[in-house]
């Protein structure tokens, strides 16, 4: 079957955060939105069908996961990212924010450190503020293009900090982080007593030649400090289901943050959350393949347009996912400056640099690549006659 997703699909009225809450977070709702980090392409028909024929069952009571589901599970984990894992060492999730808040809350104290590399996924940021723990950034370097660590700052932040809140690949941005950086990562979270969250929910969508390395493969100490967080939910445009998956394969943590979820009732899944996860799980091949393709046309179109209209912006450009970051400030515009001719002379929402690291980041914007051609190119003509 051949999939075509330069279709466009109206979205509005369907309660969708990226379309009708503009309002809400823009002050209007005359915007074209790249941001929210879903797709605006249609979910795919295995598991629209999948949830209909579910639907023909017109009891909707209390659910469990079947043995299929976890077979599901199992098979794409060791078929995509090399994890040898059994059923015991998994977890059903009700999504991958609200997984880390409960790691948060499970294992560690009020005033513990939690470390993360800026700029990253707002969500990282605000999960331990708010649950009154110490955040320690440390801010990534930009060499040729791409997020890097800088592992002497790392370290030294490291030693202050119980657990690291990794973005594996890396958001915003797509960065993949290699073996080397994986393995280094986990010899100094070990050598200082720092456990890791692996958030690996953008795994499926690295794009060609470059190749995803789960955290836990990386080394026996990886695998032995390391909780990985795995979903289908950005892969197949289906972050609706709630569905995601904890894989702990440290019995002594497994037992500790496991028995946390079930003794309060905090990570079981409704009806459609199984269903729709393990058809995707177990048909979403062929589907994901053709959308690697497009997704790679999308960022070639994006290189293409800021080589030709705007090429003193500076683009880490995904290896992984359909999230660009943009840097304006060789434009030499302000923050406001930026922020009033991209909402009022394009009128494109884009995500606000500062939501993921502060005032460091208050020329950047992400970018969301997930949507037909067209539609990027429309928002990029926007941005560039604006600007």
């Amino acid at each position: 079957m051949i999939y075509n997703f330069d279709e466009p699909i109206s979205r509005k009225g369907t309660n969708c955060i990226k379309h009708d809450a503009l309002q809400q977070f823009f002050g209007s709702d005359d915007l074209l939105p790249m941001w929210v980090a879903d797709m605006d392409f249609r979910s795919p028909d295995f598991v629209i069908n999948a949830l209909r024929h579910r639907l023909d069952h017109e009891v909707l009571g209390y659910p469990t996961a079947p043995d299929s589901y976890w077979q599901a599970v199992t098979h794409w984990m060791r078929s995509h990212y090399s994890i040898q894992a059994d059923r015991a060492q998994l977890h059903f999730i009700p999504g991958i924010v609200a997984g880390i808040a409960f790691v948060l809350q499970a294992m560690t104290n009020p005033g513990d450190g939690i470390l993360v590399t800026t700029p990253v996924y707002p969500p990282f940021l605000n999960l331990p503020q708010n649950g009154h723990r110490q955040l320690v950034c440390s801010p990534l370097k930009v060499v040729e293009g791409r997020f890097v660590i800088d592992f002497d700052d790392f370290e030294w932040r490291a030693h202050q900090c119980r657990w690291l809140i990794l973005s594996n690949p890396h958001n915003p941005g797509g960065t993949v982080w290699d073996h080397g950086t994986l393995s280094r990562i986990a010899d100094i979270c070990y050598r200082n007593n720092v456990n890791v969250i692996s958030d690996e929910i953008h795994a499926d969508l690295t794009l060609p030649p470059h190749q995803h390395i789960s955290f836990s493969t990386v080394s026996p100490t990886a695998r032995d400090i390391s909780i990985t967080f795995l979903a289908p939910s950005k892969t197949f445009n289906i972050a609706g289901l709630s569905s995601s998956v904890c894989y702990c394969p440290n019995e002594q943590l497994r037992q500790r943050f496991f028995g946390y979820l079930d003794g309060y009732g905090l990570a079981g899944g409704d009806i459609f959350a199984y269903v729709g996860a393990e058809a995707a799980f177990a048909q979403g091949d062929e589907w994901l393949r053709q959308l690697l393709q497009y997704l790679q046309g999308n960022v070639d179109t994006l290189r293409a347009f800021l080589a030709h209209r705007l090429p003193q912006v500076r683009a880490i450009l995904p290896e992984a996912s359909y999230l660009a970051w943009l840097d304006f400030s060789p434009l030499g515009l302000d923050h406001d400056q930026l922020l009033f001719r991209l909402l009022n002379r394009a009128h494109v929402a884009l995500n606000d640099g500062t939501t993921f690291g502060g005032n460091d980041y208050r020329c950047c914007f992400r970018l969301n690549l997930g949507c037909p051609r067209a539609t990027l190119l429309d928002a990029l003509n926007r941005i560039a006659d604006a600007l």
